[in-house]
């Protein structure tokens, strides 16, 4: 266990934590539904399934992408707003204690079964791009000394004072 692996650890787990608390109160509270935080949870990794299965498909190892363990801390966080449905202060303190509590505890088995993120990221050869993918390099300034850019870019120029000219003349 090494510095980088325990400060990754920290910064999901507080934003894990915090983007799991904060989006299923919000969502129970003005729902009134006391099984929103798992239906939550529940899409959240869904979306990361997809997200790990794109990742996959363009070549990266199955563990590349790993899922955060969301759902066990939504139930105790539905539990908690079922149990103080009376008082929505009391859900969101309790509630939001228990996910920050709860969520750290099971992504940390969760990491503890892949392999080491820096020889998955920095060690596994990156895929090469099909040609159909392969970026076209932009065209910027490739004609900027030609005649035609030339002259078309001092008629731009010229364009507002003679316009303005013309204008002028007009009214005499």
């Amino acid at each position: 266990y090494t510095d980088w692996m325990w400060t990754s650890f920290v910064v999901f787990s507080v934003s894990q934590s915090t983007m799991l608390a904060v989006g299923a109160i919000y969502y129970m509270l003005f729902t009134g539904v006391p099984g929103t935080a798992t239906y939550y949870a529940t899409i959240m990794t869904i979306y990361t399934w997809v997200a790990k299965g794109a990742w996959f498909a363009l070549g990266y190892p199955y563990d590349f992408v790993v899922v955060p363990v969301w759902i066990p801390s939504a139930m105790l966080l539905d539990l908690s707003y079922w149990a103080t449905r009376r008082n929505k202060h009391a859900a969101i303190l309790i509630g939001g204690t228990m996910v920050g509590l709860s969520l750290p505890l099971f992504n940390m088995v969760n990491l503890l079964l892949v392999r080491d993120p820096l020889e998955v990221a920095f060690k596994y050869p990156r895929p090469t791009l099909p040609a159909y993918m392969t970026p076209i390099e932009p065209q910027v300034g490739k004609f900027y000394n030609s005649p035609v850019a030339l002259g078309s870019g001092a008629g731009a120029v010229l364009t507002v004072p003679m316009a303005a000219l013309g204008a002028k003349l007009n009214t005499w």
